[in-house]
């Protein structure tokens, strides 16, 4: 198994993540009122440059929600930060 993760695996896993989400009445209604996206602009949204960090971030911002997560898909809850800072607008340093 390996420890690190590169571009492609961020965007799969912050696809995944939103899959997931969308999946959840209430998960994907919480999603939609932090972010102001309505439901049919989400596939539009997912193509913008920052989208997909702020997938990640939601699920950061919430351990509950990332456990649950991580839990159901057998992800490494740290490979969320690892993620995020190789998608575009989730470094940290910009």
């Amino acid at each position: 198994m390996k420890n690190q993760i590169d571009t492609g695996d961020a965007e799969t896993l912050a696809i995944n993540s939103l899959v997931f989400l969308a999946e959840d009445g209430e998960l994907l209604a919480r999603f939609l009122a932090l972010t102001g996206v309505s439901a049919d602009e989400i596939r539009t949204a997912a193509g913008e440059p920052g989208f997909l960090a702020g997938v990640l971030q939601f699920y950061l911002g919430h351990e509950p929600t990332l456990m649950r997560y991580c839990e159901a898909t057998g992800t490494d809850p740290a490979h969320f930060q690892e993620a995020l800072r190789l998608l575009p607008g989730g470094r940290e340093d910009i």
